[in-house]
């Protein structure tokens, strides 16, 4: 016999209001609902458990000997709650995220330090490696993911932030092959780039005001890094696509210089991407909205 724990709990709560309408407004039910379902409860068992008369409720001789048992419900019930209450509260517990690994390189240090300070119950565990973690398969508690998003109704997403993509090339380059004006001259450049999702031919596509420029390149360098794309720019030996936040210190050293600077790939979001349940655990909260304050001071602070 598989006795349904609810209906002990409404058992316990109705003994321990001493009638079925103070128990009905406690557990936010109609009177008629609590009725039937102590009625149903008591017709699956094949006893009675309570006598009824407009003035009072007394337990049977079986309803006694059940009541331990559903008290026992209501306070396991209540120890669930208040441990998710405090875990809510305080929070705890592994954190497993998963992002890419320059993304955690360039912006994530100073705010996982400031996450492990912050909440010192909670531990982390990164993955930084290229590959597409199944979050609900293996349990992680979060991803970082560039781009489009394939629809998945099991995971929610919230955009963190917009990243500029554009061209950058070393001085030394510049000297020795010139900078294109225009990029149907790419085709005569050396080219670093990611590589394509889906194989074949690396495909650009560039930005100015309302024109856009498509092409696919002969690409001299692939990697999916593009921290690496940059640093071998800076090298002198070739063009590289990289987000203003990874080429900056670059730039600002003087090692790499803008190509094309009326041009621009499209804007590409980041999206933190976690299960789509309903109750988001308190530790999963915290690295969300400390990430996402994170991403919009930056915003707030760039001119």
């Amino acid at each position: 016999m598989e006795i349904d724990p609810a209906d002990l709990l409404l058992f316990a709560r109705i003994v321990e209001c001493g009638s079925f309408s103070l128990a009905a407004q406690r557990v936010q039910l109609p009177k008629s609902t609590v009725s039937r379902r102590i009625s149903l409860l008591e017709g699956q068992l094949g006893e009675r458990l309570l006598l009824r008369t407009t003035r009072k409720l007394t337990l049977t001789e079986f309803g006694a000997s059940l009541l331990e048992h559903a008290r026992r419900v209501a306070e396991e019930t209540a120890q669930a709650g208040a441990l998710a209450q405090h875990r809510q509260g305080q929070p705890s517990g592994l954190l497993r995220v998963s992002m890419p690994a320059d993304f955690a390189s360039q912006t994530m240090g100073l705010l996982m330090a400031r996450l492990l300070r912050d909440y010192p119950a909670i531990s982390l565990e990164l993955d930084l490696s290229p590959r597409r973690v199944d979050l609900l398969a293996e349990n992680f508690d979060l991803a970082i993911r560039m781009g489009n998003l394939p629809d998945d109704a099991s995971l929610a997403a919230r955009a963190i932030t917009r990243s500029s993509i554009a061209l950058y090339a070393a001085p030394e380059y510049a000297s020795l092959r010139g900078l294109p004006e225009h990029p149907d001259e790419l085709f005569r450049h050396d080219l670093l780039s990611l590589p394509p999702r889906t194989g074949g031919m690396v495909h650009w596509t560039l930005e100015r005001g309302k024109t856009r420029w498509e092409r696919d390149l002969p690409v001299r360098l692939q990697a999916n890094s593009p921290e690496l794309l940059v640093r071998m720019a800076s090298t002198g030996i070739g063009i590289a696509t990289s987000t203003e936040l990874i080429a900056g210190e670059l730039l600002r050293t003087g090692k790499l210089v803008r190509v094309l600077p009326e041009w621009a790939f499209p804007p590409v979001t980041a999206w933190a991407v976690f299960p789509g349940r309903r109750l988001m655990p308190a530790k999963t909260r915290v690295f969300l909205d400390l990430l996402q304050s994170v991403f919009e001071a930056q915003a707030g602070t760039t001119v």
